[in-house]
């Protein structure tokens, strides 16, 4: 046979449907357990119900990615795991083809986030932990970025405080594993304005800087306080240059006149070093990378093959 005759059988054929091995019901449908290779070269093993994925399945795509998990009338709803091309993994819940609920996205650097979804991001509360570092920050999340309460847990000592669109803003503190505190505010500092293109406007460039202010003992919060509540009592730090250097030890210093040190202990070198890693949070941070999405061409996770039901 020819090329032009076997070009011209295809066009009577009509365009290809795939291959299905399986059960079918009595509008001939897939129905039950089923094997089934899709026109674009994916494929689908598990379940169907009138036509449709419908329970626990397994969809390979030809890129490499592969989703195990539940399904509902062809959605991927309820558990499951997809992994992506360049390795990384969601673990979770999964709602109309999307994550949302709870769930744990392993990034490919290392970096992990266990916590609540929607919309196929961050959203809620959630951990996210930087794998070079081991750094944490738990917290609230607003649509992928850090927004709300929230703790950036390092080895020694932690910042907790207010978050907005990614980064700490107002009031918060640094509580230190050695047994003191040191209250201050993140202050928006605005920088030379970017061009982002010939014809975008220049946009303003905003850093958070830490303002530090007075240290004090641990407080222990209750469930009732907030982080912009300020301790009661006065401390030998609320006076000027009370920081000893960085690198000094814990020694009794002298107060102003008029006041009593028979108790008070020199505070912590530590502020002043948590002054500095303030003002440098931001800058040595390493943002939480994007999770792969339906969106992105490169994920894998582009849409399923529609199936024939009655091929």
């Amino acid at each position: 046979m020819s090329d032009v005759d076997s070009e011209g059988m295809e066009e009577e054929q009509g365009p290809y449907l795939g291959e299905y091995d399986g059960p079918r019901n009595e509008k001939d449908e897939r129905h039950g357990q089923g094997k089934a290779t899709l026109p674009n070269g994916d494929t689908y093993e598990g379940m169907y119900e009138n036509g449709k994925r419908h329970g626990h399945g397994v969809y390979r795509f030809k890129n490499g990615s592969r989703y195990t998990g539940e399904y509902i009338k062809n959605k991927k709803h309820g558990n499951g795991t997809f992994i992506y091309p360049d390795g990384s993994r969601y673990e979770g819940s999964w709602v109309d083809d999307q994550r949302c609920g709870f769930g744990k996205y392993f990034y490919i650097n290392g970096d992990t986030y266990e916590g609540e979804w929607l919309n196929h991001v961050r959203h809620g509360q959630g951990t996210y932990t930087y794998a070079a570092t081991g750094t944490k920050y738990v917290g609230t999340w607003n649509t992928g970025k850090r927004d709300g309460h929230g703790e950036l847990v390092h080895a020694n000592h932690k910042y907790v405080g207010v978050f907005k669109e990614d980064r700490p803003m107002g009031k918060g503190k640094y509580v230190f594993d050695i047994g003191c505190e040191q209250h201050g505010e993140y202050l928006a500092i605005e920088q030379d304005k970017e061009e982002k293109g010939e014809e975008d406007e220049l946009q303003a460039n905003i850093i958070a800087k830490w303002k530090a202010g007075p240290t004090t003992g641990i407080h222990l919060a209750t469930e009732e306080d907030d982080c912009d509540e300020m301790p009661v009592e006065a401390t030998a730090t609320d006076a000027p240059d009370a920081t000893p250097a960085e690198g000094a030890p814990e020694t009794q210093t002298e107060a102003p006149e008029g006041e009593t040190t028979a108790t008070e202990k020199a505070p912590s070198p530590v502020p002043e070093q948590a002054e500095a890693e303030g003002n440098q949070m931001e800058e040595s941070e390493e943002p939480a990378p994007a999770e792969q999405t339906e969106q992105s061409q490169d994920s894998g996770e582009k849409p399923e093959a529609t199936e024939a039901g009655g091929d």
